[in-house]
């Protein structure tokens, strides 16, 4: 028992040690160090050299921006909104076209006009997977979906709606 104990606590003050690993030289993500911008080489006759790499290249480890797939659902079912000590939490429930719709999120939309009426609008988005799955019951396509809101947002909001494909369900502010 001891032993693994003191073989812990050397491990620990030796790890804890080992801040400079971050600029070493043996980290492999400081092996090719960060990428720069050049200029492209243009010879007399106006050909560009292609082994020069172009302003708007991509990396080779940056990711593409991502591209947002998600979808209204199909209906919003319920809508509650309950106020904490920072604000509220806006708890919505939706029916999905088809099992298994997954990454569900309260979008909030921004309008000129709805700001002015002092109505906060979301939108209930889900995602449906790539391979086709079968529509089943509804009690096996519900989903629920909670935002928080803080007391700055709800300043001047007088309504709070969550849109859904073919509806949208609106709670009052008292």
């Amino acid at each position: 028992m001891r032993r693994s104990i003191l073989l812990l606590l050397v491990a620990g003050i030796t790890l804890s040690a080992c801040s400079g690993w971050r600029d070493s030289r043996v980290n492999p993500s400081n092996w090719f160090g960060r990428d720069r911008g050049s200029v492209a080489n243009v010879d007399a006759d106006g050909t560009v050299n292609p082994l020069l790499p172009q302003e708007d290249s991509i990396g080779m480890f940056d990711r593409p921006d991502s591209v947002d797939i998600s979808v209204p659902i199909t209906a919003v079912t319920d809508l509650r909104v309950e106020p904490t000590n920072t604000g509220a939490i806006i708890y919505a429930s939706g029916v999905a076209n088809r099992q298994g719709a997954y990454a569900t999120r309260l979008r909030r939309e921004r309008s000129e006009a709805d700001a002015e009426a002092g109505i906060l609008t979301y939108s209930f988005r889900v995602v449906y997977p790539v391979d086709p799955t079968p529509q089943g019951p509804e009690q096996t396509r519900r989903v629920h979906e909670a935002a928080s809101v803080s007391n700055e947002t709800l300043e001047g909001i007088r309504l709070i709606r969550v849109v859904g494909e073919t509806n949208a369900r609106e709670a009052r502010r008292r």
